[in-house]
């Protein structure tokens, strides 16, 4: 069975996911506590194996997803902004050193887009991007059934190419990329800066609080979801210009209060150079447990042999 480790912003996971993409057992612990890489280590090491204990069986691979810079093929950490104590921290090989296993690490956003080619909403697409949006956007490409990966392997950060150079500032350095104009957070300040302009006492919303105020038809709140849905697919749009991929497959939290038929019409006002109708958009099938199933098919697409992408012709 194979190990999974996800590193995230609010948790750290690890659990034992069998090959058919289950999660046999899992345990968690907030990041804080593992602010520094020792602590984390031994966080993770103690998880997997209560994990594998829960499971009754041993660990044969050890996958692991985390969410920042990491580089993939020496296993190192690079720069993760709530793990500053990681930078240079080997996780690969100190876990390859504690259960006398190969391990694998990838971007979370990769390991996600793994998981779900595998084992869910993207199965048998030799050409699938999956996306994910939040608090941030992230997301992963598979080109003939492989991860994409980029000048010194990099993982291309698909939340960072602008829709609108006048938009607001993003943390990467440009204004209006595609997480600065579509994220939860993104959603939220545009409505409450509009909402307390008109009244300074305005209480400040919440995304998922927005969405359920367009459902009941406030006139404010309809106008930051149609704005939400227009800037969300006018990124899809530019990823089906630039790959025309089989499927995009789209989570994250912000899926959950989006319709995939208002996506699919800004998408046709964009796209009339690619035959655009042939990219499906489908909703994430793995549920609360992606991260932690694509972090085990990390381990699967690195160690085991692939059989040839249906389509890859």
């Amino acid at each position: 069975m194979i190990g999974a480790v996800d590193i995230g912003g609010t948790k750290i996971a690890a659990g034992i996911v069998n090959d058919a993409g289950k999660v046999l057992a899992k345990r968690e612990t907030p990041t804080e506590k593992a602010r520094s890489y020792r602590d984390g280590l031994s966080h993770i090491v103690r998880m997997l194996g209560e994990a594998a204990e829960q499971a009754d069986t041993e660990l044969s691979g050890i996958g692991i997803g985390s969410t920042g810079w990491v580089y993939p093929f020496t296993g190192e950490f690079g720069d993760v902004d709530f793990l500053p104590g990681w930078k240079g921290s080997n996780p690969v090989n100190d876990l390859a050193r504690e259960f006398g296993v190969r391990v694998a690490l990838e971007n979370d956003g990769d390991a996600a887009a793994l998981g779900e080619a595998a084992w869910g909403a993207g199965k048998g697409k030799s050409r699938l991007i999956y996306v994910t949006v939040g608090t941030g956007i992230g997301g992963g490409i598979i080109l003939e059934g492989r991860l994409y990966r980029g000048a010194d392997k990099a993982h291309p950060e698909v939340g960072h190419h602008v829709i609108d150079a006048s938009g607001p500032q993003c943390t990467c350095g440009f204004r209006g990329c595609w997480e600065a104009l579509a994220t939860g957070p993104a959603l939220a300040a545009w409505f409450n800066a509009k909402a307390q302009a008109a009244d300074p006492q305005a209480r400040a919303l919440t995304a998922k609080e927005i969405f359920q105020c367009a459902r009941q038809g406030h006139p404010l709140a309809c106008e930051a979801v149609a704005r939400e849905t227009y800037y969300l697919g006018l990124g899809l749009a530019n990823l089906i210009n630039l790959f025309v991929p089989e499927r995009i497959v789209l989570g994250g939290s912000i899926m959950k209060s989006m319709r995939l038929e208002d996506l699919r019409k800004v998408i046709a006002q964009g796209c009339r150079f690619v035959p655009f109708e042939k990219t499906e958009l489908a909703l994430a099938s793995l549920g609360d447990d992606a991260n932690l199933i694509g972090a085990a098919q990390v381990w699967h697409h690195r160690f085991v042999p692939q059989a040839p992408a249906q389509g890859a012709a």
